[in-house]
C-alpha cells in the first residue's frame, strides 16, 4: 500500500496505537514487531477492541477491508509520519542532547503555549518509533510542534531528522552519556551534531548556548539564534543565575523563580527564555510559564518527607549529569546538618564504565560533611575506606542497612540510572 493511500485511512481515524492494551475507539493500530513479539498476531483483537483499521505486514493475518497490508509496518509508520508532517507544514522545533532534553522540552512547551497551540513529545517517546508517533499526534490546529529526539548510536539523529524535517533545532549539551553506543565522548559530539548537520544542509535555524564553547564553534557558520550568560555577543542575554536550591534566572530585569533544583537547570530555563523571545512571547508570559512549570517523573524534584528535604533526580544518570548534580548538591548550605547522597550505577558506558565510576567516587572523598551511599557493581568495584563513603553491591543490601537509619532533618540527593529505580529509596525515609 502506498503512503498516500494509507494516509487517507489515517485521516479517518482518531489516532495511532501500537499497544492493544491502549486501543481507543476508531484508532489505527500498527502491528509492530519486537524482539519477543509480533503484533500481527493481535490484529483481530485490536479490531474487536474498537480500532477502525489495523496495519499489518504479514498477509496471514489479513481478515478484510479493515486490515491494511504493507511491506513493513515500522517503515510504513515512519513514512506516514513524514507525509503527515509535510501535509501540515507547521514549524517544528527538534531538540536533543545528553542531559536535560525532557526538562527543556517541557519548559519550551510551557513558554510557547502561552501564545500558540503547541504539541510536544509525550514522556520520552523520542526514538525511531516515538518520533513518528509524536508527529502523527499533530493536528491542523497545531501551530508549533516540539519533537524530542533521543539516540545512543551514530546516524540515529540524522534519521529522525529526515522524518521530522525540523525548522529549528536545539542541543542541550554534549555529555558522557551512551558512551558505549556512540564510541566515546567524541562520538557523542558527532552523533548529537547530526541535528546541526541537518539544519545547516537545509538552511534552518539552531538555537545555541554561546557559553558552550563546543557548540559555539560548531554553529559558527550556520543560521543561529543565541543566548548566553557569559558571552555578551548574543541575541538574548541572561543577566544572572542562582540556585538556593531552586533555580532563579534573571532576564530583562525580571527574576524568574523556577521549581527546578540544580544550577545545571539554568541552561534549560535560559533556552526556553530565548526560544520564547524568538517567537515573540512577552517577557511577563515567559516568566509566568517558567514559574508555573512543576517538574515530575523523578526529574529535579524537591520532596519534603519526615522533615527531610529530598532532591529526587532518579530518572536517569550519566557521568556528566551525575557530576553536575553533585556539584550543585555539595554547594547547598544546610543548617548544621550533614547531607546524604544515595547514588546508583550509571549504565551504557562500555569500556569507560569503571573509570567513570571511579571519578565520581574520587570527587567525593573529601566531602566529609556528606554521607554517600553507592549502590551497584560498578561503584562497589571502586570501593574505598573513606569513612563517609558506603558501598553496596545490590539495592537489597543497601536497603537492609538504610532502612534502619530513619534520617530526620537531612538534605538528601537520590540519583542513578533508570534501571536502578532509586525512587524506591523514598519508602525508606
Amino acid at each position: 500500500m502506498e503512503t498516500k493511500d494509507l494516509y487517507n485511512y489515517f485521516l479517518q481515524c482518531a489516532g495511532i496505537i501500537t499497544d492493544t492494551r491502549k486501543i481507543t475507539p476508531d484508532s489505527m493500530f500498527f502491528a509492530l514487531k519486537g524482539e519477543n513479539f509480533d503484533a500481527n498476531t493481535f490484529a483481530s483483537e485490536a479490531l474487536l477492541k474498537g480500532a477502525k483499521y489495523v496495519v499489518i505486514d504479514n498477509p496471514e493475518y489479513k481478515t478484510g477491508d479493515t486490515t491494511l497490508l504493507v511491506n513493513n509496518t515500522l517503515e510504513a509508520l515512519q513514512q506516514l509520519a513524514q507525509h503527515h508532517r509535510r501535509e501540515l507544514g507547521l514549524p517544528i522545533i527538534a531538540l536533543t542532547g545528553s542531559n536535560g532534553k525532557t526538562t527543556s522540552k517541557e519548559l519550551i512547551n510551557a513558554v510557547l503555549s502561552k501564545k500558540y497551540n503547541t504539541t510536544a513529545t509525550i514522556g520520552n517517546l523520542n526514538n525511531h518509533i516515538g518520533v513518528p508517533l509524536t508527529l502523527l499526534s499533530f493536528t491542523k490546529e497545531t501551530e508549533i510542534g516540539i519533537v524530542e529526539m533521543g539516540a545512543n548510536h551514530q546516524q540515529e539523529i540524522s534519521f529522525l531528522c529526515t522524518i521530522a524535517e525540523p525548522n529549528f533545532g536545539y542541543i542541550t549539551n554534549f555529555g558522557k552519556a551512551h558512551l558505549e553506543g556512540f564510541g566515546g565522548f567524541e562520538g557523542v559530539i558527532k552523533g548529537k551534531s547530526e541535528l546541526y548537520d541537518y539544519l545547516s544542509a537545509n538552511t534552518k535555524t539552531a538555537f545555541v548556548n554561546l557559553d558552550d564553547t563546543i557548540q559555539k564553534e560548531k554553529t559558527a557558520h550556520i543560521s543561529r539564534f543565541t543566548f548566553a550568560l557569559d558571552d555578551y555577543n548574543c541575541d538574548v542575554r541572561i543577566e544572572a543565575v542562582k540556585a538556593d536550591p531552586m533555580v532563579t534566572v534573571k532576564y530583562n530585569g525580571l527574576d524568574i523563580k523556577s521549581h527546578l533544583i540544580g544550577i545545571y537547570n539554568a541552561a534549560n530555563i535560559s533556552a526556553a527564555i530565548a526560544i520564547g523571545n524568538h517567537f515573540k512571547i512577552s517577557d511577563i508570559k515567559i516568566k509566568d510559564a517558567i514559574e508555573g512549570y512543576i517538574p515530575a517523573n523523578n526529574r529535579s524534584q524537591l520532596i519534603e518527607k519526615n522533615n527531610n528535604s529530598i532532591i529526587m533526580d532518579a530518572y536517569n544518570a550519566n557521568p556528566s549529569s551525575m557530576s553536575a548534580a553533585l556539584t550543585n548538591f555539595l554547594q547547598l548550605e544546610t543548617e548544621g546538618s550533614y547531607k546524604i547522597a544515595v547514588l546508583g550505577d550509571m549504565y551504557e558506558l562500555g569500556n569507560e564504565s569503571l573509570a567513570e565510576h571511579l571519578k565520581i567516587v574520587q570527587s567525593l572523598e573529601n566531602a566529609e560533611d556528606t554521607e554517600v551511599y553507592f549502590i551497584g557493581k560498578n561503584f562497589y568495584f571502586n570501593k574505598t575506606d573513606a569513612p563517609h563513603l558506603h558501598f553496596y553491591e545490590t539495592y537489597d543490601s543497601f536497603k537492609d542497612y538504610f532502612s534502619t537509619l530513619a534520617p530526620k532533618g537531612k538534605t538528601i540527593l537520590i540519583k542513578g540510572s533508570r534501571a536502578m529505580a532509586l525512587e524506591r529509596t523514598l519508602e525508606l525515609i
